[in-house]
């Protein structure tokens, strides 16, 4: 199957996708800092797509949980303008933009992005405008409360409001969105039950990277820390059949993914 992403084809299905984070912010939950220079940034992302990335996701506003100081259009732009263009001169690999804004959304576009990730959990005319005229990949993701019907619904419904309009289908993808409204059991239910929120005909993603659920369950305080739990997690999402995983640390977490893929490819021989 393939998501229409720009000038991308990407290919889905069959080994779940791997998408690398570069978080360019100060304040990320996870790690705050670490890449906020153009040049950490773009040294973190070349170094993801060598170890294995088949997406980058940059991100230029934290969205951890409780954060209230939202940053300007402007401040996303500033921050992601040196690093963008230059990743995409020096790599192929699609590049993802999680944003809400519209106007951030275009200018990355018109940089090389491929795909807007949009967390705001509505599917609203002005991104959907930006969407279809650069015809982008767009991540849908359910942002708040709820169980398996919720979320479900919720796709459903999104995907008939980008029909209405004029979206392809083949550009959308859904994301559950852990650790966005949630509380850690609701979380963890998803985790468990990816497969019944598979929705015909579009890819799913999982980004449980770091988040609280891990911490909780894994019994780990420090974000940093949590990737270990996180390759269990991965490991639920490959065997359920997510199609995308978004994640830190590539280079540990593929080699689970990987091997969790082998095991789901020989059930299947069964």
């Amino acid at each position: 199957m393939i998501w229409k992403c720009t000038d991308k084809n990407i290919e889905y299905g069959d080994r779940p996708l791997i998408m690398g984070i570069v978080n360019v912010t100060p304040d990320s939950f996870s790690d705050g800092g670490d890449h906020f220079s153009p040049e950490s940034a773009i040294e973190c992302a070349l170094k993801l797509v060598e170890d294995g990335a088949d997406i980058l996701d940059f991100g230029a506003q934290s969205t951890r949980p409780g954060y209230t100081e939202k940053i300007s259009p402007l401040e996303e732009l500033d921050r992601l303008e040196p690093v963008i263009s230059k990743v995409r001169a020096q790599t192929d690999v699609p590049i993802s933009i999680d944003t809400y804004f519209p106007v951030v959304a275009l200018n990355t576009l018109e940089w090389g992005a491929n795909i807007i990730n949009d967390v705001s959990g509505v599917v609203t005319k002005e991104m959907a405008k930006v969407v279809k005229n650069n015809q982008a990949g767009w991540i849908i993701m359910h942002n708040g409360a709820g169980g398996v019907d919720e979320v479900n619904k919720f796709f459903v419904d999104s995907a008939q409001q980008c029909d209405a309009l004029g979206i392809d289908r083949a550009q959308i993808c859904f994301d559950m969105g852990i650790g966005f409204g949630k509380d850690r059991l609701q979380d963890l239910a998803l985790i468990s039950r990816v497969s019944d929120y598979k929705v015909e005909g579009y890819p799913l993603l999982l980004g449980t990277s770091r988040k609280r659920v891990i911490g909780k369950y894994g019994g780990e305080s420090v974000a940093k820390n949590r990737d270990y739990g996180n390759i269990a997690a991965d490991t639920a999402g490959v065997l359920g059949g997510v199609d995308i995983i978004r994640l830190h640390n590539v280079k540990a977490e593929k080699q689970g993914i990987d091997m969790a893929y082998a095991i789901k490819k020989m059930q299947s021989k069964e």
